[in-house]
């Protein structure tokens, strides 16, 4: 049974005042992916002060981290089955809302394990920002130009976010406190919300959206077992029980969750889209690109500040060229894959992610930050080159009735691993002295699975005149 409530337009509406409500919705559209792409910088380069202020190791900075995104990845995809089928806009709604509530958590969270619950908390609000996000601008916007556009602006608004994030936090964490990153969130959410329910409308209930219980229950125990195996291994050794049970759980999790999306009716990741070698690769793409930035990101932090003994503030200026890498690379990348395909793209960013990987493989505490500055701009160059085309092949090779479900997946599995890179690179600097020669580690590897995906772009995404 499916309920519609189809947009009329009123006596009073004009096409000004159409013109005027569109816009004000995807500024609330936009404010939900900005505050959630904030917090995924934002947080990192407060990591050091939170450590002394709660007293916590490197494990427990991982979880700070990752509680987030694994709470944000695993439940992408059943918060947009719920907004499909109880609203998305009551949904978007409720998610600013859980933000707000988690966001206070944080900011006044008095040990770490509080913390790091309240951060599990604002993973849950940005999994319900994003997906609606998006379903709060395809029904705003029916014309595919304009809807085009708009998502351009959704888009473009995340990435300036990204870049402000590690400057603002710095000025926030050196100026105020670390807990003031997460009173920023307050203003930004509370808009948010006022524009939603002012000027959104509710469009279509589809009950015949079901919700995929058992595959959500089994990705969440496999994403948390896989973090807790990769976070503690590092600190308690890899063959403590702890980590033996985690990997156990693991394998039993990812298990169940392969067998659940086989054979269930309503699946939350339909197993044959893998049947396509261009959908596999990209996503496998999608999985490595993450794991390589956001792993470093979070190295680099800790570096920065342990390391060579910057503040928070010239933590998020060093920052500076990788972000803005990203902002300036993401936006022209669309029209590079729009005239040559998006195989060119794709190779080609991953291989400047890994030469700026492999120029850095010297790094030591008396490495400038103008040295290391040109080898993080390709970094991030990369990674803004790679990620538009490569939504663009996913989306190109599912049917359009399944696309929300393949940009779920790939938001997902993007996510997955920005928790496996904080989760693995983390273990590498774990212990005594180990930060210098882990981060070169890290770097290693990356430029090492950069390669990889590399290499599954070049032998399965198309090329323009495929």
């Amino acid at each position: 049974m499916q309920r519609r409530l189809e947009p009329t337009m009123s006596r009073c509406d004009t096409p000004g005042r159409t013109e005027l409500r569109r816009a004000l919705i995807l500024t609330a559209a936009s404010l939900g992916f900005v505050v959630v792409q904030l917090d995924v910088t934002i947080v990192n380069v407060a990591l050091q002060q939170i450590g002394r202020s709660l007293g916590a190791d490197v494990s427990h900075l991982q979880w700070v981290v990752d509680a987030y995104t694994i709470v944000f990845a695993s439940l992408i995809p059943t918060a947009g089955a719920l907004g499909d089928r109880l609203g998305a806009k009551r949904i978007f709604v409720a998610g600013f809302a859980v933000f707000i509530a988690a966001s206070c958590g944080c900011a006044v969270a008095p040990t770490m394990p509080v913390l790091i619950a309240a951060r599990a908390a604002q993973g849950v609000g940005a999994a319900a920002l994003v997906p609606c996000s998006l379903s709060l601008l395809n029904h705003s916007f029916p014309d595919p130009n304009a809807r085009a556009k708009a998502v351009a602006i959704w888009a473009a608004g995340a990435s300036v976010a990204l870049a402000a994030g590690p400057v603002i936090g710095g000025i926030l964490v050196d100026g105020v406190s670390w807990r003031s990153i997460f009173v920023i969130n307050l203003p930004i959410c509370t808009t948010g919300i006022w524009l939603a329910r002012c000027f959104g409308r509710e469009l279509s209930r589809s009950r015949a959206r079901g919700i995929d219980a058992g595959g959500q229950v089994a990705v969440v125990l496999a994403l948390a077992a896989l973090a807790t195996a990769a976070i503690e291994a590092g600190r308690l050794g890899i063959t403590h029980p702890i980590v033996i049970a985690a990997c156990g759980l693991f394998i039993a999790a990812a298990t169940a969750f392969v067998l659940i999306e086989a054979r269930g009716s309503n699946p939350m990741l339909p197993l044959s889209l893998f049947h396509t070698p261009a959908f596999s690769a990209a996503m496998a793409v999608g999985l490595l690109i993450n794991i390589a930035y956001y792993g470093l990101i979070f190295l680099f932090s800790l570096f920065l500040q342990r390391a060579k003994g910057f503040s928070s503030l010239q933590t998020g200026l060093a920052f500076l060229p990788m972000t803005m890498g990203v902002l300036v690379a993401n936006l022209g990348a669309g029209t590079v894959a729009a005239r040559l395909g998006p195989r060119l793209p794709m190779v080609l960013g991953q291989a400047m992610m890994s030469l700026g990987c492999v120029a850095l493989l010297g790094l030591t505490p008396r490495t400038s930050i103008a040295m290391m500055a040109l080898p993080m701009l390709l970094m991030g160059a990369g990674v803004g080159l790679v990620v538009p085309p490569m939504t663009s092949s996913v989306l190109g090779t599912v049917d359009r009735a399944q696309s929300g479900v393949a940009s779920g997946a790939l938001n997902a599995t993007r996510q997955a691993g920005s928790v496996l890179g904080v989760a693995l690179y983390g273990a590498l600097i774990a212990g005594p002295g180990a930060l210098t020669s882990g981060t070169r580690a890290a770097l290693g590897v990356s430029a090492g699975l950069l390669l990889v995906g590399c290499a599954a772009a070049l032998r399965y995404i198309r090329a323009g005149d495929d």
